[in-house]
């Protein structure tokens, strides 16, 4: 486990061989929603998606009872994205570090008790519920259990991203990709930090966050959701300008996806997504959300409205949150638009 760095310095470390942050306020990058087409009026966001599995096991760890989760995770195996979607979830819950305590307790050398109480501990810490440190620590004694699981570092990889230095995301970042190089959480969460970089005098198409994800998703098989990281890219990018006044409150007037470059990319992304499109990958409404956004955007709505219909009720908080946005009503008007084929 690589110590953690503390020290401050004036010049951003270079970036990983492969991919791998000056910070802005902004608004969180992430999660997810229940009408079959929207969320629900509640106002209420699944994070668990599309996965009937996973709200059962966390409905029954909420009951007290945790051996629908425990065999979830059992039958999860080395399915890593999907491994790291359904602990972020279940860590979620408001008695996740006591129920992860009382399974540590009965099974000592559990390494899924251990991942969720780190994850939980890591979810406690990011809502300034719980020191960071201790999060750290229960990361590395869930990494020690499993060392080839990726999941441990996902913890320290959150915690990287909301409160650590630059060396401490990339480094952790690094020992993440190498137990999986395609982990879809961990690059969403290095482009998300990346995105906050200065651009450096640059023009509005040359951040670096861009070659970054453009790199990732050639570098990926072809069949990987990495393929639409670059469109995850734009949309991290305009959360910083709009959070910073360099960009209009309103995503679909501010040019952003304009450019050739953002057309370049949104064109390349539609279409993988029309040969490749993989139904089950855990977090592929995620990537849906953002292709949704960003067509929207881009005054797109013929190819928007294929990929509403596709999302159904599974929308999610970003980027339809970004600039300070309210998720639902941004998700509702931009789908409205999309189904009546209009144009901002």
């Amino acid at each position: 486990m690589a110590a953690r760095d503390t020290g401050s310095s004036a010049v951003p470390p270079p970036l990983p061989p492969l991919l791998g942050a000056g910070r802005a306020p902004t608004d969180q990058s992430g999660d997810t929603a229940p009408d079959d087409t929207a969320p629900d009026d509640s106002g209420a966001f699944d994070d668990a998606l599309d996965d009937a599995e996973l709200r059962t096991a966390r409905a029954a760890l909420a009951q007290g009872r945790r051996q629908a989760a425990r065999s979830l995770l059992l039958h999860t195996g080395d399915d890593w994205d999907r491994r790291g979607h359904r602990l972020t979830v279940l860590a979620r819950e408001p008695y996740a570090v006591a129920w992860a305590r009382d399974w540590q307790l009965a099974e000592p050398g559990s390494a899924d008790a251990a991942a969720l109480a780190a994850l939980a501990l890591v979810d406690r810490a990011l809502r300034g519920k719980e020191d960071p440190d201790r999060a750290r620590e229960a990361c590395a004694a869930a990494a020690a259990l499993a060392p080839a699981d990726p999941t441990p570092w996902l913890g320290l990889l959150q915690l990287a991203r909301t409160l650590g230095q630059e060396r401490e995301l990339l480094g952790t970042f690094a020992e993440l990709r190498r137990r999986h190089p395609e982990h879809h959480h961990a690059h969403h969460l290095l482009l998300a930090r990346l995105a906050e970089r200065p651009a450096g005098g640059r023009g509005a198409e040359a951040h670096e966050v861009y070659d970054v994800a453009e790199l990732a998703a050639a570098e990926a098989p072809a069949d990987s959701p990495l393929a639409v990281l670059p469109v995850v890219a734009y949309a991290e990018r305009y959360r910083v300008l709009a959070a910073t006044g360099l960009a209009p409150a309103d995503p679909a007037a501010s040019g952003h996806w304009s450019g050739p470059r953002a057309r370049r990319i949104l064109r390349a992304c539609f279409d993988w997504w029309l040969e490749w499109e993989h139904d089950e990958h855990p977090r592929r409404h995620i990537d849906l959300n953002h292709l949704a956004f960003a067509l929207s955007c881009a005054g797109r709505p013929a190819e928007a409205a294929a990929l509403f219909q596709r999302i159904g009720r599974h929308a999610t908080p970003a980027p339809w949150s970004y600039a300070h946005r309210d998720p639902r009503a941004s998700f509702r008007e931009a789908r409205a638009r999309a189904l009546n084929g209009t144009v901002r």
